[in-house]
């Protein structure tokens, strides 16, 4: 082990006990369930000496990434290979539905999947389509992120106001009932880009009432939808956080005092720092006390919470750093799933070299830099794709082998999701399928005819 990787892994090598401690009896207490799967013939009368195969299917906890690259590729190969690793390891995408990209023009959104074509952002409907085919849950980022207005947005608060109500009326006609789950707002608290493509933010978001108008608007044409909020890395994870205040908890705090409809708090973890100031960096982020009390002080609000946008840096393609980027992945996503209030793990680049503010394949640039995804450039999967695999397909997967013998019921514990049933009794063998939710744990009760 190098030195580099001793350093890296420390605060978790330090915190072991208390870490796994959390993970395991979190994992046992908040991601499985109990029920009973009682047996009887078609005429209602109870069957005994009954064999079950139990396969779970699918996940209620979400692990996702966004989905910014689909046909996006140079090659229908790689876009291809891309599709296979998203399906393959994830139960969500994130959708771009930036509004400067989403309507370049005024009064012409980019909504069908034959729109021109704009780097890192496919349309919705195209995005719609993938995630449709492949059972696959898809989510809008965001609704107004102040950012990415269109520069044919007047900088005038009542203006802007004016356009983004618009904005979420269209959204809503068009997709409120294929989207469940949408991030009203996204980075309030962070600098003004300045970049030639972008505006430096409007004056609208400095308005003290941004957050309450924004969720007042959305739920005015989304009343079913998860309606989220979400923020950056440094306001929510790092030193900033004291005691139960950050700027981020107070912005929530006072929103939530104020009714806003926030239904879930975002929360991202984007590990941008270089490479030099990555111990330093570490010692905060990758501290399991720091994030256990992070999320025990935000779940306070008694609101769901995500990890919306992950990127672990290996900072190079050589061996060793692509191994440590995996145990890191594999230990933070292991903390967050652990946790009662979390719903979701949402990493952010699938693969190298099409980051953000970066040349095309240009690994020393802009946020390729990082070398932060789960594929290589060349779709080759790193530890990391493997690792992740491993965890939510394996070690967090229910598989089972069951016999009732003079009973007429069977009991299992699994982790929540949709589950098949093959069903073999009195000669002859069925195939039934159950869900086993957390919100009815206590009464997962399920009469299986044969």
């Amino acid at each position: 082990m190098s030195d580099r990787t001793e350093k890296i892994l420390r605060p978790f090598e330090e915190n072991k006990a208390y870490m796994e401690d959390r993970i395991s009896s979190g994992i046992e207490a908040n991601r499985k369930g109990l029920a009973r799967l009682v047996f009887v013939d078609k005429d209602g009368n109870p069957v005994t000496n009954v064999h079950v195969e139990v396969r779970q299917k699918t996940h209620d906890f979400r692990f996702g990434a966004n989905c910014f690259m689909i046909d996006e590729l140079e090659t229908d190969d790689k876009n291809a290979e891309y599709k296979e690793r998203f399906k393959e390891l994830f139960n969500l995408a994130t959708i771009p539905f930036y509004w400067c990209d989403l309507e370049p023009e005024q009064g012409k959104p980019r909504f069908s999947k034959d729109s021109p074509k704009i780097y890192r952002r496919p349309a919705p409907d195209l995005c719609l389509e993938f995630c449709d085919e492949n059972g696959i849950e898809p989510k809008l980022h965001c609704l107004n992120y102040d950012q990415w207005t269109p520069l044919w947005v007047k900088d005038e608060p009542q203006t802007v106001k004016k356009y983004l109500d618009k904005r979420m009326k269209e959204i809503a006609e068009h997709y409120a009932d294929r989207i469940p789950g949408m991030e009203v707002i996204n980075e309030t608290l962070c600098p003004k880009l300045s970049k030639e493509s972008f505006r430096q933010g409007t004056r609208f978001f400095e308005d003290p009432d941004i957050v309450e108008w924004s969720f007042e608007h959305a739920r005015k044409y989304l009343p079913s939808t998860e309606l989220i909020i979400n923020e950056a890395t440094e306001f929510i994870w790092g030193g900033g956080f004291h005691y139960n205040r950050s700027p981020y908890y107070m912005q929530i705090q006072r929103a939530l005092g104020r009714e806003a409809s926030i239904d879930t708090i975002g929360m991202q973890y984007h590990m941008f720092y270089r490479a030099e100031d990555e111990e330093k960096m570490t010692a905060q982020f990758y501290n399991p006390y720091n994030l256990y009390a992070v999320m025990d002080q935000y779940a306070d609000f008694g609101k769901p919470l995500q990890v919306t946008e992950i990127t672990i840096p290996a900072y190079s393609k050589e061996e060793e750093d692509e191994e440590l980027q995996a145990e890191i992945i594999r230990n933070l996503y292991r903390i967050w799933f652990s946790h009662p209030n979390m719903e979701a793990a949402i990493y952010w680049n699938v693969v190298d070299g099409y980051a953000a503010f970066a040349p095309q394949g240009d690994m020393s640039f802009g946020e390729n830099y990082y070398h932060g995804a789960l594929l290589r450039f060349d779709m080759t999967p790193k530890p990391a794709y493997y690792a992740l695999k491993k965890l939510i397909h394996e070690e967090w997967n229910t598989s089972l082998s069951l016999d009732s013998g003079a009973r007429t019921s069977v009991d299992m514990k699994g982790f929540y999701g949709e589950y098949e049933l093959q069903i073999t009794a009195q000669g002859k063998t069925v195939t039934k399928s159950f869900h086993l939710e957390k919100e009815n744990s206590t009464n997962n009760k399920w009469m299986i005819r044969i």
